[in-house]
C-alpha cells in the first residue's frame, strides 16, 4: 500500500499493466456487473441537469428506462448508480461497431455537454472506497478485462499511467505526480 494525501492506494495500481482493448471486450464493462456504474453524490445534480443534451444520443431502450427510474438509481447496497436497461446494461450505453460505448462522452466530445463521463467510469478498473479519513484506490480485477491485461502487458503500461487523465481528474496533477515518483521508486 502507498499513502499520498488522502488516499490509500494498492500497490496494484502501480505494478499491473493494462490497457482497454475494446476490439477485444466490446466495452463490457458497460453492460456486465451487479449494478450501474458507482455516481458520486455531486454527480446526481449533473446527470439530471445534462439529460436533455444527452437525450438524442441514447438507445431507445435506455431513455425509456430512464423516463422510468430516473436518471439514476439506488442499488442494493444504497449506493448511487447509473440506471440499467431490464438489470444488464447502462442506460447511457449506446452500440457503435458492436461495441458498447457511454452516449455522456459522445455527447462530450461532440461538445453538447461539458461532463466527460461518471468518474467512476473514468477510472475503471480502478474502483475508489471512501472511508471517513481517507479514501481507498484499488484495482478491480475482472475477467472481461483479459484482453486489456493482455495489451497492457504487451506493451509494458502501467495501469496508473493508462488512467493518467482520470486519476489527475479525480486527485489533481500534484498527487498524480507523487504516484509518478512513488512507481519510479518502487521499481528501482
Amino acid at each position: 500500500m502507498l499513502q499520498i494525501e488522502n488516499t490509500i492506494i494498492s500497490l496494484d495500481v502501480l505494478e499491473k499493466n493494462f490497457v482497454c482493448d475494446l476490439k477485444k471486450c466490446k466495452g463490457a464493462c458497460c453492460i456486465q456487473g451487479d449494478s450501474g456504474a458507482p455516481l458520486e453524490k455531486e454527480e446526481l445534480e449533473i446527470i439530471e441537469n445534462i439529460y436533455p443534451a444527452i437525450k438524442s444520443y441514447l438507445t431507445k431502450e435506455g431513455d425509456d428506462a430512464i423516463k422510468s427510474f430516473g436518471a439514476y438509481t439506488i442499488d442494493s447496497d444504497g449506493d448511487y448508480v447509473t440506471t440499467l436497461i431490464n438489470n444488464k446494461a447502462c442506460a447511457y450505453v449506446y452500440f457503435e461497431d458492436n461495441i458498447a460505448k457511454c452516449s455522456i462522452e459522445k455527447a462530450f466530445y461532440d461538445d453538447a455537454i461539458d461532463f466527460i463521463k461518471p468518474i467512476s467510469c473514468h477510472l475503471y478498473p480502478v474502483r475508489i472506497k471512501k472511508f471517513s479519513d481517507f479514501d481507498g484506490v484499488n484495482y478491480h480485477k475482472n475477467d472481461i478485462c483479459k484482453a486489456a491485461v493482455r495489451l497492457g502487458n504487451k506493451t509494458k503500461k502501467p495501469l496508473f499511467i493508462f488512467l493518467e487523465e482520470a486519476l489527475t481528474r479525480k486527485y489533481g496533477k500534484n498527487w498524480y505526480t507523487q504516484i509518478g515518483r512513488a512507481s519510479c521508486r518502487e521499481r528501482v
